[in-house]
């Protein structure tokens, strides 16, 4: 296939650079600027001053920017150069590289709002293995990404779902979406884990007390500040949790099965904290409601058999999720463990033209972190340039 790159970057003034189109509305509810109603179809600049006025890091809940999606269209004859799916860290990311390459973008993503897991699962959740932070809230660094990302001008398009993938003859690619068509010159899928379903607890009685107390997600940490906090798991998820909630609950209690899988110094700053650890061995084995319907109690048991019980106000449940790549398995790309197989130095796919990038991507010793997420998305887009 013959090498066609991508035009070369016009020179703009500093402040027009990232020109975009807003497609989306933007809900304002901490500082009442818009109505949740109103939609942007406009060109606004400068981007970096418009976004701000809008959600600026640290004082915005990044959930605020929801889709507002236009009817249904069928774009066929106008094309970019690189279609992302996916708008979580690596999928912004690789749009804010993508245009200091020179190249045009639209991010599709099924989702309502921008940020991927850190926007739907934990947003108030701290993470700290982010490069130049110690550590940041999740929302507040899915704002940062957002902002980044609008700087070389995308071209966002949420709550639309990809729903099959087309090569043609002159290995350009139709994106048939719930939407309609859309063109492009290559794609990145940086889809993250696809859709997820949390691991539910196994305990008699957790189906009745979902949203009474236990929780899978946990997006408002205000909601546990002086209460008595149960954590299960073991992950980075549940000890991330566990030191974030420590502050605040009136007491923090981990169990979990066996030996941790979170990273060391996590570990070890979690076993110098005050958070009461019943570990390895020990699972729920029961939970009970109190008169208000919600949950009261639990009881746990050792491996040993002995039992023990902990008064609850929350329960959260950080032991994995189900992923399924959804449609993606239909695209004749070459997938392990639900995961899309990429070569290692391109992180081009099986399909020529098509890359992975982030927690969809898997090879060789691959490590699932925002961090790499972050490197592959910059291989993904100079190669994507270069089809």
């Amino acid at each position: 296939m013959p090498n066609r790159l991508v035009r070369p970057a016009r020179r703009r003034a500093p402040w027009r650079i990232g020109r975009l189109t807003v497609r989306y509305a933007i809900r304002c509810k901490i500082r009442n600027e818009c109505d949740s109603a109103d939609e942007l179809e406009s060109e606004v600049g400068p981007p970096q001053a418009a976004y701000r006025s809008h959600i600026a890091p640290g004082d915005q809940d990044v959930t605020d920017v929801i889709a507002t999606p236009a009817a249904p269209d069928i774009v066929t004859e106008s094309i970019v150069d690189i279609t992302i799916i996916g708008a979580g860290p690596t999928g912004l990311f690789a749009a804010f590289y993508a245009g200091l390459r020179g190249a045009s973008v639209q991010i599709i993503d099924s989702l309502e709002e921008v940020g991927g897991q850190c926007s739907a699962m934990y947003p108030e959740k701290y993470i700290y293995d982010v490069i130049g932070y110690p550590k940041v809230m999740a929302k507040e660094f899915v704002a940062a990404c957002l902002e980044q990302a609008l700087r070389s001008g995308p071209t966002i398009h949420l709550r639309e779902q990809v729903q099959t993938l087309e090569p043609l003859a002159d290995g350009t690619f139709t994106l048939h979406t719930t939407h309609g068509q859309r063109r492009s010159r290559s794609v990145i899928i940086a889809a993250g884990v696809g859709a997820f379903e949390p691991t539910r607890l196994g305990a008699p009685g957790v189906e009745y007390l979902e949203g009474k107390g236990i929780h899978y997600f946990a997006k408002h940490i205000e909601d546990f500040r002086d209460r008595n906090v149960v954590i299960v798991g073991g992950g980075d998820s549940a000890v991330d949790w566990a030191m974030t909630l420590e502050p605040i609950a009136k007491t923090v209690n981990l169990i979990h099965r066996s030996k941790f899988r979170a990273h060391e110094a996590m570990v070890d700053d979690l076993e110098a904290s005050t958070v009461t650890l019943h570990y390895p061995g020990y699972e729920v084995i029961d939970v009970r409601a109190g008169d208000h319907g919600r949950i009261s109690g639990l009881t746990f048991r050792h491996l040993e058999g002995h039992t023990h019980e902990l008064d609850v106000d929350e329960l959260i449940c950080a032991i994995g999720f189900k992923a399924d790549p959804g449609p993606i398995k239909s695209w004749n790309l070459e997938l392990q463990r639900n995961q899309i197989v990429a070569d290692q130095t391109s992180l081009q796919t099986s399909v020529p033209g098509v890359f992975a990038a982030g927690d969809i991507a898997t090879y060789p010793a691959k490590f699932k972190l925002i961090a790499t997420g972050a490197g592959e998305a910059v291989t993904a887009v100079n190669h994507a340039v270069q089809y």
